[in-house]
């Protein structure tokens, strides 16, 4: 009852705020190579996040059954989210068909830009009440996404995320997807996070100033944890966006002292729900010992090796023995998008399927070896063993070396959809410096944290927390399509985009929290989105701190801030 809510509130805001439109900025552009065979069988090489939704897109367009196409995913030069849709590979295997030998398709930077999908931009009106001790009574938003050419913006992700990292009893989100004659967007990492927690990070940190009250305290007193209600209704089960607040109050960066006269410090929380969907792996026991380890799910952001040493771990065995391979179309099971943060867990929990069933023929084998029953048999840390006589014994090594003599080769395979992905959360802390005569910020140190389940494998975690800093730091202060009256795009190279590079920024502090996902063996959530959610917000906050003045609108360019200055009399 959000109107009863209001009236019980001491306090009631209520802001617009805007994003512009951005593009994910992967350095590799689109490309597709495909070979139409004299026999019908079609070949397509390509990079791409999702080899099955390349599949089903050209099967879909030239009304072919799947089972004419083969997709080979190739190695990656950057995706998140952008190369999930297919824009060159039924145009290549048509003109491979016409001319009878394999065509290479290879965007441009500017087709990049102009004809491929970019993050929306959006408008949003955001309004909280709270009581004088920081309590939040209600809150409300309407958000408008901008689709492109046609349907499809992520505002149902955007209003699902906008107030999760909140305990609110009375909550209504709005989503409208707007359709508007520019390129039509796509996913970003996080698809419609990032912008609705601008808008609510904010507004909130504008609430604590007129309270008084610090932003992370008054984020604890309100945070969500496990069994809290989110607006669409869902239950959170163990989370850990608590111990990431307490991580962040309890920081050496939140604790030290600001020194400059124009400098300012943020804080803003992101979520993310992460996602399971489908995931298919096979794997099998070689001659010598190693794993040969088979799946769908693309690599783009070091799921290869978290998912190897999930396998690694349930079996047993060392890392360095598992040995994974992105496959093709053809030699794996159906296999969802790699995006949503859904490929550690997901794929992982395939893996781990998959290990359990090699272990359970493993035992069998051994069984068959010593002529006993398997139930006397167990498969413990990487050795079989009888459990009653002790020189009944082998290492995995030495099962495997007698496989080829004691019926041939092992092979575990798995196909899941599975459920219990952990929610994603994160909590940034930035300081900046503005320079009052020219209004350009300087971000002076940064840190994030954010709490990963289990990290498998801690510097891909650290990395994937340092590169959505970075690409919300360029979302915050510089980056947007800039159109001209007839709707061409302004500036669609990387000389005009403006993204930020390592001269524009700090070391990006990283701490890990763990709190395990009750939903994986391993307590695994997915990373890779969570931290490009609170960056534009905590950079807008740090730039009030700094100024004085409330930025609105994205991004928060030189130009923008000196217009605030000059509106409120505060420059000459």
């Amino acid at each position: 009852d959000t109107e009863k809510g209001f009236a019980e509130a001491d306090l009631v805001l209520e802001r617009e705020y805007t994003t512009s439109t951005v593009h994910q900025g992967y350095i590799e552009p689109h490309n597709s190579t495909a070979f139409w065979n004299s026999d019908g069988q079609l070949n397509i090489w390509t990079s791409t996040q999702g080899s099955f939704a390349v599949r089903a897109a050209v099967a879909n367009v030239l009304q072919l059954p799947v089972s004419q196409i083969k997709v080979t995913p190739m190695e990656i030069g950057g995706g998140f989210g952008g190369k999930i849709t297919a824009y060159l590979d039924a145009i290549t295997a048509v003109l491979s068909k016409k001319a009878g030998v394999p065509v290479k398709n290879l965007m441009t930077r500017t087709e990049v830009f102009e004809a491929s999908g970019p993050a929306p931009a959006s408008w949003m009106r955001v309004k909280i009440g709270v009581k004088n001790n920081g309590r939040m009574t209600a809150v409300e938003t309407d958000m408008a996404m901008d689709a492109g050419a046609y349907p499809g913006s992520p505002a149902m992700q955007a209003i699902v995320c906008a107030f999760a990292c909140y305990d609110v009893e009375n909550g209504k989100v709005d989503g409208y997807d707007v359709v508007v004659n520019k390129p039509k967007t796509a996913a970003y990492r996080a698809p419609g996070s990032p912008q609705a927690a601008f808008g609510v990070e904010s507004l909130i940190d504008e609430i604590c100033e007129q309270l008084k009250l610090d932003p992370i305290e008054f984020r604890l007193l309100n945070a969500a944890k496990e069994g809290t209600r989110r607006i669409e209704g869902l239950v959170a089960r163990r989370i850990g966006l608590v111990e990431c607040l307490e991580a962040a109050k309890n920081h050496e960066h939140y604790k030290t002292k600001q020194n400059g006269k124009n400098a300012g410090r943020g804080v803003a929380c992101g979520y993310w729900p992460n996602r399971g969907f489908q995931s298919s792996v096979a794997m099998t026991v070689q001659f010598d010992g190693t794993v040969t380890l088979l799946m769908g799910s693309v690599d783009i952001g070091g799921t290869r090796a978290s998912i190897a040493q999930q396998t690694a771990e349930t079996l047993g065995i060392a890392y360095e023995d598992v040995r994974p391979t992105v496959v093709d179309t053809d030699s794996i099971g159906y296999t969802f998008i790699t995006g949503g943060s859904r490929t550690s867990f997901a794929t992982g929990l395939a893996a781990i399927d998959a290990a359990e069933d090699v272990k359970a023929q493993m035992v069998s084998r051994a069984a068959k070896i010593w002529d006993t029953d398997e139930d006397n048999v167990e498969f413990v840390n990487g050795i079989i063993s009888h459990k009653s006589d002790e020189e009944l014994k082998f290492n995995f090594k030495d099962l495997a070396r007698q496989l080829a003599t004691t019926g041939g080769t092992i092979s575990g395979r798995s196909n899941v959809d599975p459920t219990g992905e952990g929610n994603g959360y994160a909590v940034h802390l930035v300081d900046v410096e503005v320079d009052p005569d020219t209004g350009k910020t300087d971000v002076t140190r940064y840190t994030t944290i954010q709490d990963a389940g289990k990290a498998v494998h801690p510097s891909y975690v650290e990395g994937q927390m340092q590169g959505g800093a970075v690409q919300g730091i360029g979302w915050a202060l510089n980056e947007e399509y800039f159109f001209d009256k007839d709707g061409k795009m302004m500036n669609p190279t990387f000389l005009d985009y403006r993204m930020p590079t390592t001269l524009d920024l700090p070391m990006i502090d990283t701490v890990i929290v763990e709190v395990p996902n009750p939903g994986h063996p391993y307590g695994v959530r997915g990373v890779g989105e969570a931290a490009i959610v609170p960056p534009m917000a905590a950079i807008g906050n740090a730039i009030h701190e700094a100024t004085g003045h409330r930025m609105r609108s994205l991004p928060m360019t030189p130009g923008k801030i000196l217009e605030a200055q000059w509106e409120n009399g505060k420059s000459s």
